[in-house]
């Protein structure tokens, strides 16, 4: 059976958060750990095999999926944790990390099995599409005997998204509209400002929204790896990939989909870690696309998207697009996938979809591990 084990590994307590130089080490040694491995060896003989890993890592450590192929849960969790830890030991930069959680995610046909066993009026859909839909959405009637308070669940998301926003450290209040000394209302000239706590709820949602947004995308990475298609050919239910540009969706394989996931995770790291500048390539354009739907999605479920919150969201996307080229891509109006005879249709100049990872300059961060070879200037 296969299984995804998620590993949440930090640095010691008190220790400063890594710099990007010892991030690009840490992931270094983590990737070429698991690359040295083929197989695991449990206490009692068992065996499992190892079949992929991904590596993300964090100023304050990292997270880790790990898929294998292991007889039962529990020694899926048990060999991995015992290989992470022997990873983190080889290294003295990675010695002092600690294991704060590792767990079985698993696969969607051996949840599928589960509830397909399951019966009675309360038992979920046999459409997993079905059941994704109804999982999505909020708790109704009773919970533990206590009616649902919808306005009680949007003040405890609000609170939680105020105590997130100072994590999003790459941008201050004025990228999401704020002007100086003023508090939501009509500035010079009749410019809207935007108020500080608008700002704050907006900042807050895009941090809740990236860890959705990247566990999600580990799942349609898995669905593709597991049927060994395209998201045109997928026959199970994905979270986000069947939102890129149908246009191409024969090309969007699990290569691709690894390639797109890592570039949200770089993409969000520098979001958080104040390293950010500037978008690096045509899929950092379309993870931001992501990220944005994901976050609004949210404040409008909860009743947050007010003007004011929807000023922040609109202050912040003009902010860190610097065009809205790609949004092109989405124009069914033009046939064939010839990204020039699109451009030219459209009196724009469009990215081919091989370079959609390629950095537009030599000034923009692409991470290295989906960068393809040196290419000349886009932009």
């Amino acid at each position: 059976m296969t299984y995804v084990v998620t590993v949440d590994t930090r640095i010691p307590e008190g220790t400063p958060e890594m710099d990007p130089l010892q991030r690009a080490g840490a992931v270094a040694l983590l990737e070429d750990g698991f690359q040295s491995v083929k197989s695991l060896e449990g206490a009692d003989g068992a065996e499992a095999e190892l079949l992929d890993s991904i590596v993300a890592v964090h100023p304050d450590g990292a997270l880790l999926k790990v898929f294998v192929e292991a007889p039962a849960l529990e020694f899926a969790e048990d060999a991995v944790q015992v290989l992470v830890d022997e990873l983190l030991e080889r290294s003295e930069l990675l010695a002092d990390w600690r294991i704060e959680r590792c767990e079985v995610e698993l696969h969607q046909d051996l949840a599928k099995e589960s509830l397909d066993a399951a019966d009675g009026p309360d038992a979920p859909p046999d459409d997993p599409a079905a059941r994704k839909a109804r999982h999505a959405q909020p708790p109704s009637g009773e919970r533990v005997g206590e009616e649902y308070d919808a306005d009680v669940r949007a003040k405890s998301l609000r609170n939680r998204m105020l105590e997130l926003a100072d994590q999003l450290r790459s941008f201050p209040p004025a990228a999401f509209g704020v002007l100086d000394g003023a508090e939501g209302q009509e500035g010079e000239a009749g410019s809207f400002s935007v108020s500080p706590e608008g700002a704050a709820l907006v900042a807050g949602a895009l941090v809740l929204a990236t860890d959705v947004l990247v566990a999600e995308l580990f799942e349609d990475v898995q669905v593709l790896t597991q049927e060994d298609s395209s998201v045109a050919e997928c026959e199970g239910p994905l979270w986000h990939l069947e939102r890129l540009p149908d246009r191409y969706a024969l090309r969007y394989d699990a290569l691709f989909a690894r390639r797109f996931l890592v570039s949200v995770i770089a993409l969000t790291t520098r979001f958080t870690d104040g390293s950010f500048r500037r978008l690096g390539c045509v899929a950092e354009e379309l993870a931001l696309r992501f990220l944005l739907r994901e976050a609004t999605a949210t404040l409008e479920v909860y009743g947050l998207l007010d003007d004011d919150v929807s000023g922040a969201l609109d202050a912040f996307a003009g902010h860190v697009f610097e065009d809205m080229d790609h949004e092109w891509l989405y124009d069914g109006s033009v046939d064939g996938d010839d990204e020039e005879t699109l451009g030219d249709a459209l009196g724009i100049e469009l990215v081919a979809f091989e370079e959609w990872f390629t950095p537009f300059d030599e000034g923009r961060y692409v991470h290295p591990s989906v960068a393809d070879g040196p290419e000349e200037a886009r932009r």
